[in-house]
């Protein structure tokens, strides 16, 4: 066993020890006449005490040596040791963060009994919902993506640092063409394109790489956007030197959480390649200065930056906040099953907490007026290959309106499915100021809810599911109500 945990456990039994004779550390320390600093490190399983002074404080506290020094735990500490012992203190992020593992440790060690029930409430809630170690880690790090804004000043001059090195020029398209050299020059791989189609099991899969031989094994069906994608980012995995990563893509499983982070550093080097900041930028400007819509626009970006929808809306996440001070923003991902009347959430990022589209896993159903969803809705009917869509979604609950683009599109990698990215802005002063089209007339205005169960709108069309959530909460509003009548009648 770990020496820090040895010193962990006999401090935890002594503080118990203490608290069970009614001591404080300034009676223990005069009983036994060791300082009180020192008893207080121990506690806290700094400072593991010799042999004599562990004899001192059995017989001053009157409890048998061996007790002491034994690594067994009564029932009270015994789930703490369990948690202390596993190594999910050294999975979880903490310096991602800035909590040192060691003030967690202080926090176990202060109060161990309610740190245990914590625990196990969040061990609870997490059975009830299927939510396991690789969903902790997504949510772990779209927390960090938020707390800076998604946007990563460091990755984006590592790029510009790429590109002067080997003469990429960020004024015009990234092509595959020139990554595949790149690749094969500098980095010594081996591209494949047959043999990944030949697994039936891995038709999902766009790239394998193997890292003994340096293959990358690419799916033949990935159009020149995704493979421009899958080039810059093992580019990234290289010139960034990254040891601990991911060897598919998509992800299959994350072994520990610097893969999950390093996925994302290579993700949001590939996109700030393929979608220079600068030549975006340039764009936008004259989107936003349009007094009129251009529906039109954002294919044209895809095309002229061989990039795809979601690395298109992925980019605006860091630009609009970054460049533009639009900060209150939202993400989401669907996937939709041709025939079927789901609408699920994988993906979602948002920037200030408090925007009303989270996803859920209670599988209520998602308000059907939502452009991610209604783009999905259309592509179906239409059989086409691309569907966009702009509104303005006015949630009554909040009081808050979004401007809403959202892109459908056929997957490539899973037969009769569709999936839709869409990307949400508060609107506010800020986007009133940037966005000279807000007022177009062409752009339709919807209330919305987030899901049926729990949405307010009377003699919705839409609606899939009654407001029984709602209902409820009226129901034990009322019933509050009249308790306090009672109360006060009877007072």
């Amino acid at each position: 066993m770990e020496e820090e945990y040895i010193k962990l456990i006999f401090g935890l039994k002594l503080k118990q020890v203490r608290s069970k004779k009614k001591l404080s550390l300034f009676g223990l320390s005069k009983l036994t006449g060791l300082s009180k600093s020192y008893l207080n490190e121990i506690e806290k399983g700094k400072k593991y005490p010799k042999t004599d002074k562990i004899a001192l404080l059995a017989d001053k506290l009157e409890v048998p040596y061996d007790n002491l020094v034994s690594l067994k735990l009564d029932k009270n500490l015994a789930p703490v040791g369990e948690l202390l012992q596993s190594n999910i203190l050294k999975e979880l992020p903490l310096n991602l963060f800035g909590i040192k593992e060691s003030d967690l440790i202080d926090i176990v060690a202060n109060a161990p009994t309610k740190v245990n029930a914590f625990i196990s409430t969040i061990i609870e809630i997490a059975k009830h919902y299927d939510f396991g170690k690789e969903s902790f880690y997504l949510a772990a790090l779209r927390s960090y993506q938020e707390a800076n804004q998604n946007f990563f000043p460091d990755l984006e001059t590592e790029v510009l640092n790429f590109a002067k090195a080997y003469q990429i020029n960020l004024n015009k398209s990234v092509s595959s063409v020139e990554l595949e050299e790149i690749l094969i020059e500098e980095y010594g791989y081996t591209i494949n394109n047959e043999d990944l189609i030949t697994y039936r099991e891995l038709d999902n899969l766009r790239s394998i790489f193997v890292p003994k031989t340096k293959t990358l094994l690419v799916a033949d069906h990935v159009d020149e956007a995704q493979r421009t994608f899958i080039y810059a980012k093992e580019i990234a995995y290289n010139y960034l030197s990254i040891s601990e990563r991911l060897y598919t893509f998509t992800w299959i499983k994350f072994e520990n959480f610097d893969q999950v982070f390093n996925n994302l550093s290579a993700s949001y080097f590939a996109g700030a390649l393929v979608i220079p900041r600068e030549l975006l930028k340039g764009y936008l400007d004259r989107f936003l200065a349009k007094p009129k819509f251009d529906k039109t626009f954002l294919a044209r970006m895809t095309k002229r930056f061989n990039a795809s929808p979601e690395s298109l809306y992925q980019r605006l996440t860091n630009i609009l906040p970054a460049d533009y001070q639009l900060e209150n923003l939202f993400f989401l991902r669907f996937a939709h099953q041709k025939g079927s009347q789901r609408f699920d959430i994988t993906k979602e990022l948002h920037l200030t907490h408090q925007h009303s589209p989270h996803g859920n896993e209670t599988n209520e159903k998602y308000c059907r007026r939502w452009a991610s969803i209604r783009v999905l809705q259309e592509i179906e009917r239409s059989g086409g290959e691309h569907h966009m869509e702009i509104q303005i979604s006015h949630y009554p609950n909040d009081d808050l309106s979004y401007l809403i683009f959202a892109s459908a599109t056929k997957d490539p990698f899973k037969k009769d499915v569709y999936r839709s990215v869409g990307i949400g802005l508060l609107i506010n002063n800020q986007l009133r100021k940037k966005v000279q089209f807000l007022n177009d007339p062409s752009i339709k205005t919807y209330d919305v809810g987030v899901t049926c169960q729990r949405c307010p709108i009377k003699d919705c069309a839409e609606r899939m599911a009654p407001a029984a959530i709602l209902s409820q909460d009226e129901k034990n509003r009322k019933t509050a109500h009249a308790v306090e009548e009672l109360k006060q009648k009877f007072s």
